[in-house]
């Protein structure tokens, strides 16, 4: 057995049953055990992102803003996982997987909002004055012993690692085969002007990185949804089908094949799995990496800044990948092969559904929707990684930190990059073990904030409903 072979397993093994059951049954038993209040309060949370108060710094003390926090976490989560992610789940496990990564997210929402909260809680000030939080400032102040410290370090360590892979090299990778497929631009080139890009922002730290992320993720996500909608639109009559077909084999005990499914076969169980397992890697719910973020924003209250992030896995899961899964089961191009036989899958087989209604200038529209998406991942990715990199040495290495991040993503770029991704893959999966543990073991907290945060909410929407019978008068 080869070294890949072995990585392979392993990856297979930690992104197996037990851990996407750990995931999803974590984001199940928290929403059970806050009584509902995320899902209750999901509008509230979502016209709070949309106000002007979110943008600005005027409650409470933090580095950012809320609204420019949110981009930053939305900046690392929005990524290949939304276009390839979403394109390989209906492949491996059939129309069906959209509907468990949507089942998923749901639980999901709660899972991101509980471990943001606890950063924003837990969070302290670093010796330049700037916020620091994260899951492992969390297993180090709420347990107060070695077993906080432990899980801190191992959290940190991890996440460290799944920087420099998933967040760096495999995201600069996916851009430079993309853009070079499409635009036949060398995979140095791309990678040299990936490597400056980055090096310009993330040298000004998170101020730099969530003033672009802030312009970057609206303007790309609103490019990208209305790409899509078009051609969903331009395949309406098939869409009360396809969706019919999707819950049906999102449930189905017997193995479905042929017909509208072309050459792949479809079951529940491969449904559940593909679906709940490219979901989770798409929103990074339970992963606590958007927590990292999440804990520079200014705010009073974590409770607030909690329902703020909570809304990044709704727009990207339930939103973004819910309009790539419905364009790619309408237009018919699920299922096919291409010139050699082999099962279109992948970005090719998104670029395949978009051709359908946009022509040649779908393929470059998604082409362009994976480099923005891979880029801004790049970006929201390092301040994770540096954050997690500053707990574990210090501030006097982080520009080091920096500078071998935006380098590290031209070695992506420009090589072969099969055992990395596995690698990338497995410290990602290996970060929430420990978050988990810690969300599980605060659930009480979680709990009771949020239900001494309610009278607040009553407060602002009775706020909110003034203001629009003044506008009214």
């Amino acid at each position: 057995m080869t070294f890949a072979d072995i990585i392979n397993a392993i990856d297979g093994f930690v992104w197996g049953p037990v851990m996407l059951v750990l995931l999803v049954g974590t984001g199940v038993f928290l929403t059970v055990r806050t009584g509902f209040l995320p899902w209750r309060n999901l509008g509230y949370a979502l016209k709070s992102v949309t106000s002007k108060e979110a943008r600005t710094k005027s409650r409470g003390t933090g580095d950012v803003s809320p609204f420019s926090a949110l981009m930053t976490a939305l900046a690392a989560t929005i990524g290949t996982g939304n276009i390839v992610g979403v394109a390989t789940a209906l492949v491996s496990g059939g129309p069906g997987a959209l509907i468990w990564m949507e089942i998923s997210a749901l639980f999901g929402i709660t899972s991101k909002f509980s471990e943001c909260m606890l950063a924003v809680k837990y969070r302290e000030v670093n010796e330049k004055g700037e916020m620091s939080g994260g899951p492992m400032y969390v297993m180090k102040k709420a347990f107060n012993n070695k077993f906080g410290v432990v899980l801190g370090f191992l959290f940190a360590l991890f996440a460290v690692i799944a920087s420099f892979g998933i967040g760096d090299m495999t995201q600069a990778n996916s851009i430079a085969n993309s853009v070079n497929a499409t635009f036949s631009v060398p995979h140095w080139v791309t990678g040299a002007i990936i490597t400056v890009l980055s090096l310009v922002i993330v040298i000004g730290g998170i101020k730099s990185i969530s003033k672009v992320s802030s312009v970057v993720v609206p303007v790309m996500a609103v490019f990208y949804l209305i790409a899509g909608i078009i051609v969903i639109l331009g395949h309406i009559t098939a869409v009360p089908a396809a969706i019919v077909t999707m819950f049906k084999l999102a449930f189905s005990v017997k193995a479905v094949t042929g017909g509208t499914l072309g050459t792949i076969t479809a079951s529940l169980m491969s449904a559940a799995r593909y679906g709940v397992a490219r979901g989770v890697f798409s929103n990074e719910a339970g992963m606590g990496s958007a927590a990292i973020t999440a804990a520079s924003a200014t705010t009073d209250n974590p409770v607030r800044q909690g329902y703020i992030n909570m809304t990044g896995t709704f727009f990207d899961t339930i939103v973004i990948c819910t309009v790539t899964g419905l364009a790619i089961c309408s237009s018919g191009v699920l299922g096919t092969v291409d010139a050699d036989g082999a099962l279109i899958t992948g970005s090719a087989l998104t670029i395949a559904a978009f051709k359908t209604t946009l022509g040649e200038a779908g393929g470059i529209l998604v082409t362009i929707g994976i480099a923005l998406f891979a880029f801004s991942t790049i970006i929201g990715w390092e301040y994770h990684g540096e954050k997690a990199f500053e707990y574990l040495f210090g501030m006097k290495p982080v520009m080091l930190y920096r500078i071998a991040f935006a380098l590290v993503a031209f070695v992506g770029a420009t090589q072969t990059l099969d055992v990395v991704w596995n690698i990338s893959d497995i410290f990602n999966a290996l970060m929430a073990i420990p978050n988990l543990i810690t969300m599980l073991a605060l659930s009480g907290v979680i709990a009771k904030d949020m239900k001494e945060f309610q009278p607040e909410i009553a407060l602002q929407k009775k706020a909110w409903k003034e203001e629009k019978l003044a506008k009214k008068a």
